[in-house]
């Protein structure tokens, strides 16, 4: 760092820089990761494993050019729990295992016709507005994480919590502008660890110690495989033609994600200076992803993604390193057979967690609001103006198409949610298509200056 100020995908950091680096990337993704297998009723070991090793797959696959981490998918939430309701695990994670096998498709097409096309269907108006819709329709659940409890499956403001994550959250920002150094590279790090100290010692009844005591130490790789993970579940109910037909249900949900991925892609980029559609190319880093979910499925986790808090690491700290993703990645899959380790780390409090994360998603957001500039979209212009306001609008403010009790197709729409980020960048594509005007609106606002005196 004492050459540049950023540290580039190819180079390592000095040893004794690299484990809290990495130790910043885990602790960023790791309460959304295990979340989902918690309300999912998956395994968290074989989520933490699946998506260390699914993370190292990406990473293999993009050739070491994308450092992105893959966690636990929000989106499958909803459909994995009704499925496996209805008609079992087996055919929930043979959905899953399907949603990944799209992303593959998806990624054999972009491959054979490029992405000039996209540029077309996304100019900067919409990518950056799709950005921002990231980062701020996360708002919520950051701020709810900072500042509500749930009690008796009432969730209510509670001002420990408020306390807790303001305590986390400032000094995570003086961490980030203030410190110089090695510790300027760690400002989650630090906040992470400052709050959970400071519950220690101001809320100590919050940290549940017994959860930790009761965790075993070690976890053998004959434990995980009959205790944990579920490889022979997907592959007999692969026998059952009609599990296929359910499986389906859960499949179109990866058309839903696929523009999440994009987002993801295009502010990686943005933070790194570089196109990263073009080199190592969107192709790969779909591939990546899809092989990601369908060997979670295999083992019985939840479907990948690329994680907004671990690109919002990025973004802060600058350090774009793939060895320390793939280091984290590994930690991930090592604290899956540590069960003391993975049980204290669930002990960190969720405001904790919800402090720092209200930074990362805003920094998301700003990230496309640099976009704005650097790329001097004319708001002038009617055209744009529309274009950004209806996808700002329709992601943040939460619109989004349920098929929940539809009749018509029901055994293939049921429980199927177009989500908020998915339908804004739908739309978004839908009127830069149709909207005439589309060569005024990529004019270069003038702008007005006073005569000197």
């Amino acid at each position: 760092m004492d050459h540049k100020s950023y540290i580039d995908v190819n180079e390592t950091p000095h040893i004794t820089k690299l484990f809290p680096l990495s130790i910043q990337h885990l602790f960023a993704m790791f309460g959304s990761t295990v979340l989902v297998p918690i309300l999912t009723g998956l395994d968290v070991s074989a989520t933490l494993l699946s998506s260390g090793i699914g993370t190292l797959l990406f990473l293999l696959i993009t050739k070491g050019k994308i450092p992105n981490y893959l966690g636990s998918s929000f989106a499958f939430i909803g459909p994995i729990i009704t499925v496996t309701a209805t008609y079992g695990a087996g055919t929930a994670l043979l959905g899953c295992l399907l949603s990944g096998l799209v992303y593959m498709v998806v990624a054999a097409i972009v491959a054979k016709s490029g992405v000039n096309w996209l540029n077309r269907l996304l100019p900067p108006v919409v990518i950056a507005s799709v950005i921002v819709v990231i980062g701020l329709s996360l708002a919520g659940v950051a701020v709810d994480m900072a500042t509500k409890v749930t009690v008796d499956g009432v969730s209510k403001i509670s001002l420990t919590s408020i306390e807790l994550s303001l305590v986390t959250m400032i000094v995570t920002i003086l961490a980030a502008v203030g410190l110089r150094g090695f510790f300027g590279l760690i400002p989650i790090l630090i906040g992470i660890i400052t709050g959970y100290v400071y519950t220690l010692i101001r809320h100590p009844e919050l940290v549940d110690w017994a959860s930790v005591a009761n965790a075993p130490w070690f976890v053998s790789f004959s434990e995980m495989y009959s205790q944990h993970l579920k490889v022979g579940l997907v592959f007999e109910t692969m026998a059952s033609p009609g599990a296929w037909l359910s499986a389906l249900i859960i499949a179109p949900i990866s058309f839903v994600t696929l523009a999440e991925h994009l987002g993801h892609l295009l502010v990686t980029g943005r933070i790194m200076n570089r196109d990263l559609m073009k080199e190592p190319g969107l192709h790969r880093s779909l591939m990546g992803d899809g092989v990601a979910t369908s060997l979670a499925a295999i083992l019985g986790g939840p479907p990948a993604t690329t994680y907004g808090e671990n690109i919002g690491v990025l973004a802060i700290t600058r350090v774009y390193s793939r060895v320390v993703i793939g280091l984290a990645a590994v930690l991930a899959i090592l604290f899956a057979f540590v069960g003391k380790i993975s049980a204290l780390l669930m002990t960190i409090p969720t405001a904790v967690l919800g402090g720092v994360s209200i930074i990362l998603f805003g920094i998301i957001a700003a990230q496309g609001l640099r976009m704005y500039v650097e790329n001097r979209v004319n708001f002038s212009n009617k055209r744009n103006m529309i274009i950004a306001a209806t996808i700002l609008v329709t992601g943040i403010g939460g619109y989004k198409i349920s098929f929940e009790g539809v009749t018509f197709w029901q055994s293939f729409l049921t429980n199927l949610t177009i989500d908020n980020i998915a339908f804004s960048t739908f739309l978004g594509i839908l009127l830069n298509a149709v909207l005439p005007g589309k060569s005024e609106a990529l004019v270069e606002a003038s702008i007005d200056r006073p005569e000197e005196v």
